[in-house]
């Protein structure tokens, strides 16, 4: 008599529950319901608009007698003859973030949007270093905007994104040279131009039109409000010059609240 194989009775079995147990998870993977992804819920790190396209409020004006009003969607500066420099501020002040802004500047009138920047309430003096890398003192005025400022240049020098340190040290970052060329170059009169300023850490980077300009290490000012320059212009013939800023659209990029 030939006596069963029990290796091969021991196989088939193992081959039978291998065939059951694929079956049942087949069956179960294709009745299981579908989750659908749920959208994230609303971030903090979400643009928001720094204008709400009715009134300035959140803004302040400091300075000198440049006038500042609404046209359409867009803020639009006016210079006038015989004063100083004249700022739009924020009322909040802002430390790492994502700005972006469309401007249009008409041809003759030089502008810059101020980021990480403070005044103070009385004469301060304060430790700065120079792009030499030596430290000495200066002397802020009472009631002075200081600080960053992104420059808006309708100069055939064309340094628009560059980043000039308003009332301290002056450029830190200026567009010459055959590297800059492109973004020298980005730059376009009489017509509506963007900006991207990112702030983080030491760190401060402009686009001017999708080109890359401006890549500083400073660690000076951490934090500071945003503001709208018109400059004070040498000459009456520069008057009632126009600079409109539209869409400031700002993202928060710190651990924290992002504004206070």
């Amino acid at each position: 008599m030939i006596k069963p194989n029990p290796y091969r009775s021991s196989f088939r079995v193992a081959c039978w529950a291998c065939a059951v147990g694929l079956t049942s998870a087949v069956f179960a993977l294709a009745f299981t319901p579908v989750v659908e992804a749920k959208e994230p819920a609303a971030s903090k790190t979400q643009a928001k608009s720094l204008f709400n396209g009715k009134n300035l409020k959140g803004w302040v004006k400091r300075g000198g007698d440049a006038t500042y009003a609404i046209e359409g969607d867009a803020i639009v500066g006016t210079s006038v003859p015989n004063t100083q420099n004249t700022f739009l501020c924020t009322e909040l002040t802002y430390g790492d973030f994502m700005l972006e802004v469309d401007f249009k500047v008409d041809d003759g009138l030089n502008s810059g949007i101020q980021i990480r920047s403070n005044v103070f309430d009385e004469v301060r003096t304060i430790e700065v270093t120079n792009q030499e890398g030596k430290k000495h003192k200066k002397k802020i005025p009472a009631n002075r905007v200081h600080g960053y400022q992104v420059e808006i240049d309708t100069s055939e020098r064309s340094w628009s994104a560059g980043i000039y340190d308003e009332a301290r040290r002056g450029w830190l970052n200026q567009l010459d040279g055959p590297k800059n060329k492109a973004a020298r170059e980005a730059f376009k009169h009489n017509e509506w131009n963007h900006y991207k300023i990112v702030c983080q850490g030491g760190s401060i980077k402009t686009w001017i039109n999708g080109v890359p300009a401006a890549d500083l290490k400073d660690n000076l000012t951490a934090r500071g409000f945003i503001a709208l320059q018109v400059h004070n212009i040498p000459n009456k013939e520069l008057a009632g010059k126009k600079i409109r800023w539209k869409n400031i659209m700002l993202t928060d990029l710190s651990k924290g609240d992002g504004s206070e």
